[in-house]
């Protein structure tokens, strides 16, 4: 069973059916990438998986748990965090107020550990000691929002932002991670850091689920891929094996094989 499987998921708005009964897979510890034009239904997706939307039907499980319909709070308290398209930071809260905003919902919780004789114990860990854990994973991934830390969001680049966005899904420790649109607007080299930043998120445990125009950027990260076309399954397959396919190179990838 994957991690997050979605079955069947039909959406509507009014007369307009977005997701057309769409099945996919997110593996543990994978990066999946949602690719598409605009209007296919990628955005959709994950704002129904996040509980932003109320599915028509089919079912979302997490972790072999039902989720589908429920509250956005639920969702996220289950272990699904979504970096939203646009950002949406507080722009006049620091950048080290607007990550402490994810980690509103950690407790202190109980976990195993094998101490130095290598026997297992059960330790507490509080939610503080999380919560500083969380701030050096996001601040070792992204070291300029150390530096910049004290600074009110409204005065960062829009990469910046953007590392402030992922960062503060990041904060509640997320089983799957959902990314919308990460790189709209940004510069190249700044695409280039943040992706690495994804394989870094990955090699750490933590899923993600990306939604991206830049598929060729995206392939070259993910394990595999989904293509929607007006809300179906139009392609799916290993991310290495999508980005030599002609169909979707001449689709999404500017008709140059050359360049994948």
């Amino acid at each position: 069973m994957a991690l997050l499987e979605i079955r069947d998921l039909k959406v509507s708005y009014g007369f307009i059916t977005a997701l057309k009964g769409i099945n996919i897979d997110v593996e543990q510890g994978q990066i999946v990438a949602l690719l598409g034009a605009n209007g296919a239904g990628k955005t959709t997706t994950l704002r129904t998986i996040s509980g932003v939307i109320k599915p028509q039907a089919g079912t979302i499980t997490l972790d072999g748990k039902e989720v589908q319909g429920k509250s956005t709070y639920k969702v996220s308290k289950e272990g699904v965090m979504q970096s939203p398209e646009g950002r949406l930071l507080f722009p006049e809260l620091t950048v080290e107020e607007n990550l402490k905003v994810g980690a509103y919902g950690i407790k202190t919780k109980k976990e195993k550990v094998v101490d130095e004789n290598g026997v297992e114990k059960i330790v507490k860990v509080t939610a503080a000691q999380q919560i500083k854990t969380n701030f050096e994973r996001v601040y070792n991934l992204f070291p300029v929002l150390a530096e910049r830390k004290k600074q009110t969001a409204n005065t960062l680049s829009g990469g910046e932002q953007q590392m402030v966005a992922i960062g503060r899904a990041l904060m509640s420790n997320p089983k799957v991670l959902l990314l919308d649109e990460p790189s709209l607007g940004l510069a190249p080299l700044v695409i280039e850091e943040i992706f690495e930043a994804f394989k870094k998120i990955r090699e750490e445990g933590t899923t993600i689920l990306i939604v991206e125009q830049n598929a060729l950027q995206t392939l070259k990260i993910a394990d595999y891929a989904y293509v929607l076309e007006l809300g179906v399954i139009g392609m799916q397959g290993p991310a290495d094996e999508l980005i030599k396919d002609e169909r979707l190179v001449e689709a999404y990838l500017g008709g140059n094989k050359k360049n994948a």
